[in-house]
């Protein structure tokens, strides 16, 4: 596609800035293991909701959910949608044992719940789902775009923008990372919100100005969050989707660092429902173009739905416009690395090199954590070569997460629920759970040119996670009833009495009271649902 030189110049613009403003707060910034992994503890709540809403919204998901919007509909959105309920867990229920532990990981956590073996297995699988998921596929999805745009060759792409990233990660450490995150997420938004305003001037020169023409246009089906079948069928969504998304909002480092880097308990909680309340907008601002895509240039996407979002951004916006939304894409794809290289450095200073050498000093974790960094992005950027074989980048995603979660997410939420679990349930779920997605995984890579479990047995990927999920439980339960139970004070500290125990435990603390915040949310939640279904 023809490229203006305008628009490059606002992309290497871009490029430069945020990796200035990155290395600026990295010379400012303490060289200490509490500032570098987890930015001092100072991190407030608007900070936290921007952060987390910036590392999850990755190129994945600007290319990806116009993809999918495209091909699927707004039935998509559910994994915008439903992950506003799993950030309200995240704020009502595991925020507060995270906080008041000062851990600073979440295999940390695991190890005073369960013992030292789940901290180190834990620590393992963190890993590799940052390696695998986090980064991985989000360099790919970043480099099909500039590749359509630029003509920079994928591989190219990812090298530059690795080694950028690499930058002021590596040196800033977790406070350089969520101050650029904050300026990304507002650029983000930026470039989605004029695909939106473009798009729908589009529509409206085709005489298409209000929902029930665009629904007549696109067909009703396009419209719906709810569908009966196909790889999100409502009765996955609703069994498969909550196994994801515990393990990515409530237990993955990647996401959750950013809460234990907060400034006090009440920042802690906000800050995930912040980000709550961010997560309502993709569905408007990023599938919803591909459905406006669906019905202006179905004929210029033909097969090749991942390009959905460049096509709509070289025939809707104009010269400069193009180069802000491109820098929005990047911003989202060097967020998300950024985050993912920073917590693969604080599981591997903390809950390894801590662990083996626990004299080791402040520099020495420091500099472990750095190298850590580079070598993790050496190997997703040979990984992220493999993006194409999916298919689709976002359903691409979640099949990875759908074999990797399900043990993690049994571990956590039996684990902060029930206090009869014990560590030899929490260490075999793992490590069962692992060997079984490891094997789900095997069988489902189109390596043959097909998926035997979606394709041959009919098991899309969400509900391989919730059939994943019943087994670990199904482990966990019946290993923990056959084991000695935890000692009293550790299920007293690390377990809630009751669920709702989460709801009653603290005293009313005005009109930002997290329990408050999170009735209005779930609230408006329901009447979107109600508005779309």
């Amino acid at each position: 596609m023809p490229t203006h030189a305008l628009d490059l110049a606002v992309i290497l613009s871009y490029l430069l800035g945020i990796t200035a403003v990155g290395v600026w707060v990295s010379r400012r910034a303490r060289v200490s293991s509490s500032s570098y992994f987890l930015a001092g503890r100072s991190l407030r709540w608007p900070t936290i909701g921007l952060a987390l809403f910036a590392t999850n919204i990755s190129a994945v998901h600007l290319v990806g959910l116009a993809s999918d919007g495209f091909q699927q509909g707004l039935v998509v959105g559910n994994f915008e949608w439903m992950a506003v309920f799993c950030l309200v867990l995240l704020g009502l229920v595991f925020a507060p044992f995270y906080f008041r532990s000062r851990v600073a990981t979440l295999p940390e956590f695991l190890e005073r719940r369960f013992g030292p073996g789940a901290r180190s297995f834990l620590a393992f699988m963190a890993v590799v789902g940052a390696l695998f998921v986090h980064i991985g596929v989000a360099l790919y999805a970043g480099a099909v775009v500039l590749e359509s745009f630029a003509g920079i060759p994928v591989l190219a792409s990812i090298l530059a923008v690795s080694a950028l990233t690499v930058l002021y990660t590596v040196s800033g450490g977790l406070k350089a990372v969520v101050v650029t995150e904050s300026i990304q997420t507002v650029v983000l938004l930026l470039g989605a919100l004029a695909v939106t305003g473009f798009g729908l001037a589009a529509l409206a020169a085709e005489g298409i100005t209000s929902l029930a023409a665009l629904r007549e246009a696109a067909g009703a089906e396009q419209l719906s969050m709810v569908r009966p079948d196909g790889p999100y069928a409502w009765k996955g969504i609703l069994l498969g989707y909550p196994v994801l998304g515990i393990w990515y909002w409530c237990s993955d480092q990647t996401i959750v660092q950013r809460v234990l880097g907060a400034r006090s308990e009440r920042d802690a909680q906000l800050g995930p429902l912040f980000a709550g309340a961010l997560k309502v907008l993709p569905v408007f601002l990023m599938v919803m173009p591909g459905i406006f895509a669906g019905v202006l240039f179905r004929d210029q996407i033909g097969d090749a739905p991942d390009q959905t979002l460049v096509v709509l951004i070289q025939e809707l916006l104009p010269a400069g416009l193009r180069g802000l939304v491109v820098a929005g894409l990047l911003a989202a794809l060097m967020s998300t690395v950024a985050g993912a290289l920073n917590s693969t450095a604080t599981l591997v200073s903390f809950d390894i090199l801590q662990r083996l050498r626990p004299d080791s000093s402040e520099r020495t974790l420091v500099r472990t954590g750095q190298a850590t960094a580079v070598g993790v992005m050496i190997a997703a950027i040979l990984w992220s070569t493999q993006g194409e074989r999916f298919g689709g980048i976002f359903q691409g995603i979640n099949a990875m997460i759908a074999v990797l979660a399900p043990p993690i997410s049994a571990v956590f939420l039996w684990g902060v629920f029930w206090r009869r679990g014990t560590s030899a349930a929490a260490m075999t779920t793992l490590v069962t759970g692992f060997l079984l997605g490891a094997v789900a995984f095997v069988l489902d890579f189109p390596v043959f040119g097909y998926q035997i479990l979606t394709e041959r047995w009919g098991v899309p990927f969400l509900m391989q996670a919730w059939w994943l999920f019943v087994i670990c439980s199904l482990v966990f339960a019946g290993v923990s009833l056959v084991t000695p139970p935890p000692p009293p004070e550790v299920a007293e500290r690390y377990c809630w009495g009751s669920p709702l125990r989460s709801l009653t435990e603290s005293r009313w603390s005005g009109l930002l009271d997290p329990r408050l915040l999170s009735l209005l949310l779930v609230a408006a939640m329901i009447l979107l649902y109600l508005s779309f279904a």
